[in-house]
Formats: structure tokens, sequence, C-alpha cells
């Protein structure tokens, strides 16, 4: 409840300073002009101010264009994502086709489209009141899938990552620099042996009877992504001074209400740049994905690219449009909501804190 309340308040003060806007930006103008009559600022001062503001408009308008484009393309009518007068399709054409598509008869929320309907049991197998999925024969698609994977990576990540920091931290221990460079080493060349191992990994995994399984993915997710992470929440805590545990522990705390009221807290900002890039760890990655699981077992990224791929001859581009936004609303989504956090731990500033 609490992070959905921050979330709300959040939007919330975005919506603020939206609409507050125009009004801020006269009152910056007003006190310009009052600055210039008065001689506190020179016109070279005032052009820097403008021209420094230009390049940041600029900026964010060449960042926006292509999240602006392919919502427009989501819009269109037919499977192209642009016309032959421009860019952009038509706006006379714009309709919800594609996310209807999406939403009723892909396989986003449930297979094929295949909605069926929540249902409560009473008595029976499972207890006095139980719940189950009813009405219908296939089952929760792709972003059920996704979701698992996802908390599996969270909470096997964290479990490692949390523990691993603090003790490179803060501790002194045998080959402790060693490990702390091989992280280092891993982080660098880590993306290149998850490509190149890929088939010796299919092998071993079948070896063992664990392809198609979504638990055991995410366990992978997880550990590709603990040393880099581990390294980055260590660099953070290292910015924490060591005398607030100490404080801590003459008033009387314990190593774990230290940790618990201390050093968490303190290291929320880097907790939250963690999530972040844990979560796309898992969320994004599809070429293990599609090898190790079969169609029934598809995370979001490999439904993508099938729908990309499903083509001979031509592809759906507005209906990928709409299933590639409604697949990086939940990363917006997360993003969002730790926003500040995020800002903070991309800092490093831990003192602040």
């Amino acid at each position: 409840m609490s992070l959905l309340r921050s979330f709300a308040a959040l939007v919330a003060a975005k919506l603020v300073a939206f609409a507050t806007a125009p009004k801020r930006f006269v009152v910056t103008v007003q006190r310009a002009t009052y600055d210039l009559r008065t001689g506190k600022r020179t016109l070279w001062d005032v052009s820097k101010s403008v021209l420094m503001t230009l390049f940041g408009f600029a900026m964010v308008l060449v960042l926006l264009f292509p999240l602006f484009w392919i919502f427009a393309a989501s819009l269109a009518e037919g499977t192209r994502l642009f016309t032959t007068s421009g860019i952009f399709p038509d706006p006379s054409t714009y309709n919800l086709g594609a996310y209807r598509w999406v939403v009723f008869e892909s396989d986003f929320f449930f297979v094929d489209g295949d909605w069926g309907y929540p249902q409560l049991v009473l008595g029976g197998s499972g207890g006095l009141v139980s719940f189950r999925w009813a009405g219908t024969e296939t089952g929760p698609g792709a972003l059920f899938n996704s979701l698992y994977i996802v908390s599996v990576t969270l909470a096997a990540g964290f479990g490692m990552i949390v523990p691993a920091a603090y003790a490179f931290s803060r501790r002194k221990f045998v080959g402790r620099k060693r490990i702390l460079y091989g992280y280092v080493l891993f982080t660098q060349i880590g993306a290149g042996l998850s490509i190149a191992t890929l088939v010796a990994l299919y092998s071993l995994f079948s070896s063992y009877g664990l392809t198609n399984n979504l638990f055991v993915l995410g366990l992978f997710y997880a550990g590709g992504a603990i040393p880099f992470n581990t390294w980055l929440l260590k660099t953070y805590m290292d910015n924490i001074p060591v005398s607030y545990e100490e404080a801590a522990m003459v008033d009387g705390a314990s190593f774990l209400d230290t940790i618990r009221e201390v050093i968490l807290p303190l290291t929320k900002p880097g907790l939250a740049v963690v999530l972040i890039f844990v979560w796309l760890a898992g969320w994004n990655e599809f070429i293990i994905a599609q090898t190790l699981l079969r169609p029934e077992n598809y995370p979001l990224s490999v439904e993508l690219y099938n729908i990309a791929t499903e083509g001979r001859f031509s592809t759906p581009w507005t209906r990928f449009a709409a299933f590639a936004n409604l697949f990086a609303l939940p990363v917006a989504i997360v993003y969002f909501a730790a926003q500040r956090s995020v800002e903070d731990g991309l800092s490093f500033g831990g003192m602040e804190g």
C-alpha cells in the first residue's frame, strides 16, 4: 500500500508541475526582464540561459520522438507504420484495433485472448473458500510468464546481492579482492559469455531436465545479474560512513537491527537502481528464453519477437507496435515509481540519504 501511495503522490506531483508549468515560465521571463533592467544580469547571461534551455528542449524532443512515433504507429490502420506521404500514418485513420487485438486475441494476457472469469468456490478440497480461474480452456498468457520469471529473478537476485554487497563493503576476508576483481571481470564479459555458451547451456539444461522451466530460467537471469549489481551496490555502500553503524551499536542495536534500521534505509536509492537493473535482466531477455522454453511458456519478449517474424512476406507492424507499447509499460511504471530513488542512487550520494 505504501508503494501505491508513493506512486500516487508522485503522479499527483507530476500533474501539478505540468499544470503550473506555464505560470512558472511567465515568472521566469518576468524575473529575467527585471534582472536586465536592474543590471543584475547582462544580455549575454540571459542569452546563454535561453540557448541552453532551447538545447535541452531539443534533446528532449529527439529522445521522445521514437516513443511518439511508435505510439502513433500503433494507432494506424492496416499493417504499415507510415504512409507514402510521410513518416507518420494518416491521423484520420487512427483507431484502437491493434490494442484490441493484443488484449482480446493475442497471447498477451491469456492464450488466444481467452480470458475466462474469476470464480469463488465454496467448500471442496480447496478449503471453505477458494479461488480459481474458470471459463477458459487455455490458461495464463505471456504476461504471467514474464511476471513469474521476474519475481524469481528479483527474489533470488536480491537474496544474494544485498548480503554480498554488504560483505564486500564492510568485511575483510581471505580472497576478498580477487573475488571482487572476478565480479568486475564478469560484468565486462558476462553478456558475451551468455551468447557464446548458449549451445553448451542448452545441453547442460537438457541433461538435467531443466528446460522449459520458468523457475530455473529466473534463477539463471538472477545469476547473470548478481555480479554487476553486487559491485554497483557495494560501491554505493562504501559511501555510507561506518560511524553510523558504530553509533547504532553503541546505542544497543544488534547487528540485524543495524542492518534493518541504518544500512537498508540509507541504501534505499542504491537498491532502487539495482531493482531496475535486475528487473530489466529478467524482463527484456529473449534469446535464452526462446532457446530453453517451449511456446506455452514463452514470455512477452519472445512473443514480441514472434510477432515481428511470423509473417513470411509481411509483418503486422501496427500490432507489433501496440504489443511493444504494452510490453514496455510495466518497466515505465516501475521506473516512474522509483524515479526519485534512482536519481539519488545513480549519483552515489550515500551520505545524503
